[in-house]
């Protein structure tokens, strides 16, 4: 569309001005108007609300300014002297160079008899340092109070989340429709953003006159006139056609639920219209706007000035994030981490919160510092008792608090003697822009907030349009923002399993593990269910002492276990495998490996014992008895030659002989998922199913042996090893996977093997996120479209990170960090979207473990005839453990997935070890008389 036309010079009906440069804003100077710009840099104190893992957003300058000309600890560098030290340094009335008091510096406020009216009066105006600090923190206290959900309601600073939860990119673009109301006007604005950085907006606008009894009337009279403003504006400008997102400025109390849903507490500012105290003014003016049926023109985003403040102040990629505004009211906004926004769901991101700090100190906070003038401002205000921190800063209030000063100094002969002070009666004889004049605000809010905050750096800009612009960059961040999440969504969505998904992958699993058990269907089956032939878990009767070797890697264990009626103990040692050895003949691995029980038995004084051995091998193997299992292939770096197709505890065995080691006595072959079971069942008798999520993942239980196709024998139970990590590969979840599955599959050593494991374990997690974090990058949603050549390596962004990134109250700069190490500048909307891209793959990865749970457990209680089941997963592995939420979503969706099952998890100490040396004990158990 073409850029709007510019009507013609004369005024329409109504209107104050046909155009001007500027909106007004209470026709204060513009200092009067600040924003706090952030430029990061040092930590705040750890008290301040919202702002504890980011930076504080007051100015912090370098020179004095004219009205404190040295202020305490600026031009010398040194330490800030206390009430006691500036009494005592000069006369009253004089500073310790002869300065008169009149200059207002900090540090002299305490009433000295000696003093004159005058300078008693100033004094009382004039809080010191020490006084200032103590209102910081109870401002501090009173924003805590605000934030917290339980005391919320009771808090004078209100801290309303506004749901605006980014600041301009400079990518924004396309036409947008502001509205403001003002005190005295309604201000319409039409702006077309470019896109380029956001450094040439086209801005046209047009202020409308508002009846002065409309202040007074009802909310549908106050809402159809801003609709007519509306109607009008657009016909002027020839725009009545194409869809028009609309920002509303709305300078009052409101309770926010969305960015285009807000409920206005209270009127303030002389406005006190009808029936709309409580109702949703978004709906009010887009019920009004429809009536006109300008249906085009959308209401989307609710916001005050504070936060039109910030938004109009963010520039060329360096965002603003806090806001002043110091005009007829006073407020504050700022850029949160959301979950420190307790009264909304909302816990990814920022937020931005609006303070209402306007009412601090109607609580009584502000009594050490309100002056007699103060008092009588506030008394005679139409609102007494309330908005008390509003009357001392506001600039409605600053002309009459001078106003009230002169008045008690005129009455005690100290100004105008003999002359007629009548008009100083009359209400607003003294107008704050006089007072403005003769003072630079600015300069002395930069000098004051940098002694109060000298840890962090800041810088003050004047807002060039404080609301107009503001209101079009937050309607167009909006727009952003809901085409970036619809890109996301769909990027996102084929990682999202619904209920109805894991049902079926829980069914897939069910039909496998019976192919498994089948001996005419066991070798086409993806889940092998292998025998174990433990065929017992621990029952607390288990006593004597066993070794145990556990072999899984460069690094192997051996370990003595005494299995006592006290409990367990365990004594073990490390020994390291060369790689000339894991790469060498089988002969000369298995010599090592007996080479070193010998030195541990020696150290222990167990060489004259003949103990029982149990192996922890884990390796693929096919067992064929409780000490008989065939080495099907090596991985993790091993290629001992002459061992694939071979028993390995015969292997074992005959090393031992070479070694002449004869009291070598290997009783059991295990792998680390039976280990884990096992080693749980000792503490928990109904502890009958191992798992393990770490590195790779796996599983077994214990099912009814006449279940078990491959093996003889109809009594009892007996350990299935499921080798689930395998499930799916034979095709039976390929619409499951998705093409970031799929890519991290084809570069590995296993390509079309696995398949499960690969979406699951925390071999994987880490690099399906990065191919992820690659599309978004394509598609221009992160970084700005720029990757980084370590994003673009193989295995750089680990598993752990996920852990790390999903922690909850990380802070967004600490995810920005860890981006960071990645070459990655990274914005905090970037680090929000990353921890959700995380969030996405660690979750699935818990449901999909559910599902095959669920699988497991109801077998179970089915092959038991019973309507609940009671039974204990015994679980290992880092992922389980160390990643923050995984644990609590597989038990949350095993629970709703497998509802009659009754399901207790709990963490096996050393499955490996522990749990290698039960499964011996239980056997040598069965075995004695």
């Amino acid at each position: 569309m073409s850029s709007p036309r510019r009507p013609s010079s004369q005024p329409s009906r109504g209107g104050r001005a046909p155009w001007s440069p500027r909106g007004e804003r209470g026709r204060l100077p513009p200092v009067s108007r600040c924003v706090g710009m952030v430029m990061w840099g040092q930590q705040p104190s750890p008290a301040a609300p919202g702002l504890e893992d980011s930076l504080c957003a007051i100015a912090v300058v370098g020179r004095s300014c004219a009205l404190y000309p040295r202020l305490p600890g600026r031009d010398g560098g040194g330490t800030l002297p206390s009430h006691d030290a500036a009494q005592t340094s000069a006369p009253c009335g004089r500073d310790a160079e002869g300065r008169a008091l009149g200059s207002f510096q900090l540090g002299h406020q305490d009433n000295i008899p000696s003093c004159t009216p005058v300078q008693r009066a100033l004094m009382l105006l004039t809080p010191s340092l020490e006084k200032l600090q103590a209102v910081k923190c109870r401002m501090l206290e009173a924003m805590d109070k605000g934030l917290s959900r339980q005391t919320h309601a009771q808090a004078t600073v209100r801290m309303l989340p506004t749901f605006v939860c980014s600041t301009p990119d400079g990518t924004e673009k396309g036409d947008f429709m502001v509205v403001e109301l003002c005190q005295s006007h309604v201000r319409t604005l039409f702006v077309t953003l470019l896109g380029d950085g956001n450094q040439s907006p086209q801005l046209m606008y047009k202020i409308f006159d508002m009846p002065a009894d409309m202040l007074q009337g009802t909310g549908e009279a106050l809402f159809d006139f801003i609709a007519q403003c509306v109607h009008k504006f657009l016909e002027e400008i020839g725009s009545l056609q194409h869809r028009l997102p609309l920002g509303f400025v709305f300078p009052f109390s409101c309770r926010q639920t969305g960015l285009g849903k807000a409920e206005l507490i209270s009127w303030s500012k002389g406005f006190q219209c009808s029936d709309v105290e409580g109702k949703d003014v978004v709906q009010l003016l887009q019920a009004a706007i429809n009536k006109l049926e300008l249906y085009h023109v959308q209401v989307i985003a609710l916001l005050n000035d504070t936060v039109g403040t910030m938004m109009a102040s963010s520039w060329g990629g360096k965002p603003c994030e806090i806001a002043l505004v110091t005009g007829t009211g006073t407020n504050s906004c700022f850029m949160a981490e959301a979950e420190l926004v307790e009264v909304v769901e909302e816990s990814n991101g920022r937020m931005c919160v609006n303070s209402e700090w306007g009412c601090f100190g109607d609580d009584g906070a502000l009594g050490d510092v309100l002056t007699p003038y103060d008092h009588r401002v506030d008394q005679e205000s139409s609102n007494p008792g309330e908005r008390r921190f509003e009357k001392m800063v506001g600039g409605l209030y600053l002309g009459e608090i001078v106003r009230h000063a002169v008045l008690m100094l005129a009455a005690e002969q100290a100004l105008f003697v003999g002359a007629s002070t009548s008009v100083l009666g009359a209400k607003d004889a003294f107008k704050t822009q006089q007072v403005l004049e003769i003072m630079e605000f600015g300069e002395i809010l930069q000098s004051v907030a940098g002694l109060l905050a000298p840890e962090c750096t800041a810088t003050l800009v004047p807002s060039a349009d404080t609301n107009g612009l503001g209101v079009a960059m937050v309607t167009a961040v909006a727009q952003r923002l809901l085409t970036q999440r619809h890109e996301v969504e769909q990027l996102l969505a084929p990682l999202r399993l619904s209920r109805a998904d894991l049902e079926r992958v829980q069914a897939l699993m069910r039909q496998e593990m019976e192919r498994g058990l089948g001996r005419d269907s066991n070798a086409n089956a993806s889940v092998r269910m292998l025998p174990t032939y433990v065929c017992n878990t621990p029952d607390g009767t288990e006593r004597g002492d066993f070794l145990a070797l556990d072999l899984g890697g460069t690094n192997f264990r051996v370990l003595v276990v005494r299995v006592m009626q006290e409990g367990i103990h365990m004594a073990s040692e490390i020994y390291v495998v060369p790689t000339s050895v894991m790469q060498g003949t089988g002969e000369a691995l298995f010599d090592h490996i007996v080479e070193c029980i010998m030195d541990f038995q020696t150290k222990q004084n167990l060489m004259e014992q003949v103990l029982p051995l149990s192996f922890t091998f884990s390796f693929p193997c096919q067992q064929l008895g409780l000490d008989k299992a065939v080495l099907l292939t090596w991985t993790k770096g091993f290629s001992a030659s002459g061992c694939v197709g071979q028993d390995v505890v015969q292997l074992l065995r005959d090393a031992a002989q070479r070694k002449q080691h004869v009291a070598l006595k290997v009783v059991a072959v295990v792998n680390d998922t039976v280990g884990t079971m096992m080693a749980c069942g000792y503490d928990d008798p109904k502890c009958e199913i191992g798992l393990i999520v770490g590195t790779g993942t796996n599983a077994c239980y214990m099912e009814e042996r006449k279940n078990v196709g491959t093996v003889e024998g109809d009594e009892g139970r007996m350990c299935i090893n499921m080798e689930w990590g395998a499930f799916g590969d034979n095709g039976c979840l390929d619409d499951i996977f998705t093409t970031f599955d799929r890519m991290v599959d084809e570069k590995t050593i296993n390509a079309g093997k696995q398949r499960f494991e690969k979406l699951i374990s925390g071999m994987y997690l880490g690099e399906i996120v990065r191919h992820i974090l690659l599309a978004m990058v394509d598609k221009q949603l992160l970084f700005r479209g720029k990757p980084s050549l370590k994003l673009q390596t193989r295995d750089i962004f680990q598993t752990k990170f996920l852990s790390t990134i999903e922690t909850d109250g990380l802070a967004l700069q600490q995810v920005q960090g860890i981006l960071r190490d990645l070459e990655l500048d990274a914005s905090f909307e970037d680090s929000v979207l990353v921890r959700e891209v995380c969030q996405t793959v660690s979750l699935r990865a818990a449901q999909l473990c559910a599902a095959g749970l669920a699988a497991v457990v109801e077998k179970m209680r089915e092959n038991r005839g019973l309507a609940q089941l009671a039974i204990t997963v015994g679980v290992d592995g880092t992922l389980y453990k160390m990643h923050p939420h995984f644990s609590q979503n597989l038990q949350q969706l095993l629970q709703d997935l497998a509802p009659n099952c009754a399901v207790t998890f709990l963490q096996s100490e050393d499955g490996s070890g522990k749990g290698a040396a039960l499964v011996a004990a239980v056997a040598c158990r069965e075995t004695s008389p």
